[in-house]
């Protein structure tokens, strides 16, 4: 007669109440990953093999398996708030200690510009260059630029837009245009370029429609250019333009033929040029001048349909500084910058594993990689059996409260069981004892 069967079971309840316990109090941690008690019952060693009568000696405590199920999605309004539908794992570095890994993407920016968690550590992912391409390799600390991004100036520039067919023709007796008589033309359009410091100049062209040829039917529409109200000096050929007395241009900058039955002009069929003088802006700053722009109008039309700009598309840009950033499905760190321009700062790098519940837990919701977990297997977001990242949002615990409310109240009963079992020996004993 033994107390054994009943102190292991003891044992094993108050155990199975504490992962509950540990379980419970984590239900509003992010990425917790809840964990299982696992028994196994206990059978003494015979010398010739075991009876068929034989009568266990207990339960024991075989494991505490954590369950990597996936936790709901809750959205928050940072967008450094990260989670990961699916599976994979966060890696993040002191730079001194191995890397350990997590679900938990509550990050922040470090006053040294490094994406971190709470506990200082820093995520690990791909560096991008200063073009803004993603360098991937062996994965290092994300580190946010701390400079500006530099400007650009203007090399080309696409317009589409329709003249109507049906105005008159404005073209003066003398020739020319005068910039400040708009009975000397149809329509203007207006937009800004950028020389290579950056400054902005105002592009202003107009649409003067010309003639039309009485055999074949082909409208001749002049564009004049004029930059901060200064006009263009040099034609898309080359040749200088003429100014009269009062500085307007008496030849256009180009001109478009556009054929009998409307469409896309049959004259330029290829990009023109456009050498921009050096001119003073609106501030009353000077701006530089801008040669060998490359003009793509090949998407004009004309057609009986009042005058109307429908895309307009230039590759220059002012100087700007950081302004935010975005952290896209694809692990894609893209900075975001005042002037209105975007690239990537760096991508995110993730790690799975064969056997996640071999992993160690660390404390921090931080897991450490172990024999059992294997190697990690590294990857990007939303690639191969990584999953998919959403920015501004986070993964729950993934605790069952209903449910482990339900399995305290077994555990307790198992618990009092148990104690019943060691009651009723103590009485057999007893009894024995009491014998005469």
């Amino acid at each position: 007669m033994g107390f054994q069967q009943g102190l292991s079971g003891l044992n094993a309840a108050a155990k199975n109440l504490d992962v509950i316990g540990n379980n419970v109090a984590n239900a509003s941690t992010v990425g917790f990953k809840a964990s299982r008690a696992e028994f196994q019952d206990i059978y003494a060693a015979a010398l010739n093999g075991a009876g068929v009568n034989q009568i266990g000696i207990g339960v024991n405590l075989g494991a505490v398996a954590q369950q990597f199920t996936q936790g709901n999605i809750s959205t928050t309004e940072n967008p450094l708030d990260l989670a990961i539908n699916g599976p994979g794992f966060f890696q993040v570095t002191d730079g001194v200690n191995p890397t350990v890994y997590t679900r938990n993407g509550q990050f922040k920016i470090s006053r040294e510009g490094y994406i971190v968690n709470n506990d200082g550590l820093k995520l690990l992912g791909y560096p991008a260059d200063g073009t803004g391409v993603i360098q991937p390799g062996i994965a290092g600390v994300l580190q946010l630029p701390t400079a500006g991004i530099a400007p650009q100036r203007t090399n080309d520039i696409t317009l589409e837009f329709n003249v109507d067919s049906r105005v008159p023709i404005t073209l003066p007796a003398a020739g020319g245009i005068i910039l400040n008589d708009p009975t000397t033309y149809n329509n203007a359009t207006s937009l800004s370029v950028y020389d290579t410091k950056g400054q902005d100049t105002a592009l202003t062209l107009y649409f003067q429609k010309a003639s039309v040829d009485a055999t074949t039917g082909d409208t001749t529409w002049n564009v004049y250019a004029t930059a901060n109200g200064t006009p263009v000096a040099v034609d898309s050929a080359g040749n200088g333009i003429t100014l009269d007395a009062a500085g307007n241009p008496q030849q256009p900058w180009t001109t478009i033929v556009f054929p009998r039955d409307g469409g896309a002009p049959t004259t330029p069929n290829a990009l023109v040029n456009l050498d921009i003088p050096a001119s003073v802006n609106a501030q009353g700053a000077p701006a530089l001048d801008i040669a060998g722009i490359q003009v793509n109008l090949l998407g004009a039309n004309e057609n009986a349909s009042p005058f109307a700009v429908t895309n307009v598309l230039q590759d220059g840009y002012a100087p700007g500084q950081l302004s935010g950033i975005l952290i896209e499905s694809n692990g894609i760190v893209t900075a975001r910058y005042s002037n209105g321009q975007s690239k990537p700062a760096g991508q995110l790098e993730m790690a799975n594993f064969r056997n996640p519940q071999g992993l160690q837990p660390l404390g921090g919701n931080t897991w450490a990689r172990t024999f059992a977990s294997g190697d990690a297997v590294l990857g990007t977001p939303s690639v191969g059996n990584f999953g998919k990242l959403q920015s501004g949002s986070l993964e729950d615990s993934n605790t069952d409260l209903t449910l482990e409310l339900v399995n305290m109240v077994t555990a307790q009963r198992i618990y009092q069981a148990n104690a019943q079992t060691i009651r009723t020996q103590d009485q057999v004993l007893q009894t024995i004892v009491q014998l005469r």
